[in-house]
Order: C-alpha cells, then structure tokens, then sequence
C-alpha cells in the first residue's frame, strides 16, 4: 500500500484536495461522506481526522476537467443540484462528497440496468437521491425535483444541450450553473469533435446560457469536452 505523504486543498477548487503518495505522484481527492465505503473500486486516503477517496480522472470527466484547468468548480456544500445521467454514481458520489450533509443531489438516469448500484449508493450518502426518469421528459419528474443551484449533464444524446435547456427551464435557478460533459462521438460520428463541441455551446447560447469555459478532456477521455456555463435566461417581454 503506497503511503500518503501530504494532504492539502487544491490552491484552485475548494474541497477537493491533493495528496501526495511516497512514490512521487499526486492524486485528487474528495473527503469521504460515506466513510469505509468505495463506490468504484478507488483507493481510501486516511490523513488526520479525514478519510479521503481517490478521484479518479480516467473514472469521472469532473475530475479530468479539474486537472484539464476548468475555470471555476462551482459546486458548494450545501447547494442542490440535479445530475443527468447518473449511471452507476461514480461522478455523483464525488459530487455528493463536495455537497456535504447540507445538499441535495437528485441522481437520474434513464437506465434500468444501472438502477441497483446507483441505489446502493445513495443508500449509504444521505444526501443522494436516486431517480429513474427520461431526461427527455422533465414534466414527469418536476413534482420531485425542488429548484436547483446546478445542472450537471452526462448523457451523451445527439440532442444533449436541448435536453439539458429543458431541464434548465422547469429547475435551474437563474444565475445557477451547468456543467455538461461533451462526447462528440456520441452526437455526431460524421463530424469533426469541435464542430460537435461549437454547435452544442450554440444550441446552449440559443437557450439562455452564458458559456464561461470549455476544456477539452484528452488525454483522459478521448473527443470528450466539459463546458461549464451559467443560465441567464430572456425575461419574457424583454
């Protein structure tokens, strides 16, 4: 077992730390909400009073964006925040560790399949909710999902930034947040990756959204892009 030779909070996104191994290297880490508990398969850190879970950026393209330098990480502890394309929770559970016991992360997927292990766990973080519901169709599921700080959007459809601008109008708060993974080989295999990643940015522009920053995500996921952008939708009459 290699041992931790430091902890300390990365110097540009709170509540995600580096810890430094005795082999030289450095990993992200999230404090561990569920302690004793992995999701993934990722290594424990203990550091002082702290147990720490390794973020693995080839495992979730949050923390590949992280590393890739995102201009801000805009999830606060506290904050609600509805999560599409949950899959099996490896990224939500990050997210539910940056959320702490104060938020709320409502956890969809589409997927049957996935249902079981999303389920297990939330059922360890209490802070997660699972929801199994078409992203396509918000007006099933508004009566559970409360108004949220933040959008975040992994669900690799041809139409992503329309379903993510629909979601946006039932419950993102104005000013609140998005962060959408891009995987251009998902929408269009026809096209060039940047011609994917600037018609999704325009079809977001067209919906209200002010685009803050996109980062590309090689070398940890391949044709993938992260935008992250803010919703500042027209006033009718405006």
């Amino acid at each position: 077992m290699v041992e931790v030779v430091n902890v300390y909070e990365h110097d540009r996104y709170k509540n995600v730390y580096v810890v430094e191994l005795e082999d030289g290297s450095t990993r992200l880490a999230t404090v561990n909400l569920a302690p004793g508990k992995r999701v993934y398969g990722e290594r424990l850190f203990k550091w002082g009073d702290k147990e720490l879970r390794e973020w693995n950026p080839y495992r979730s393209k949050l923390a590949a964006a992280l590393l890739k330098g995102i201009e801000e990480l805009p999830i606060k502890p506290g904050h609600q925040i509805l999560y599409l394309g949950a899959a099996t929770g490896t990224t939500p559970s990050h997210v539910s560790d940056l959320l702490g016991p104060r938020g709320k992360l409502y956890a969809l997927d589409v997927a049957p399949r996935v249902m079981r292990e999303l389920i297990a766990v939330c059922e360890t973080r209490p802070n997660m909710f699972p929801l199994l519901a078409d992203a396509r169709r918000p007006y099933e599921y508004r009566h559970i999902v409360e108004l949220v700080d933040g959008i975040y959007a992994d669900v690799a459809q041809p139409d992503q930034a329309t379903i993510v601008a629909d979601n946006a109008d039932y419950f993102l708060r104005e000013g609140g947040y998005l962060l959408m993974a891009i995987k251009a080989r998902s929408i269009d295999v026809t096209k060039e990756p940047s011609e994917v990643f600037r018609s999704q940015i325009d079809e977001l522009k067209n919906r209200g959204f002010e685009i803050i920053d996109m980062v590309h995500l090689e070398p940890f996921d391949r044709d993938h892009a992260m935008v992250y952008a803010r919703y500042r939708p027209q006033k009718q009459g405006a």
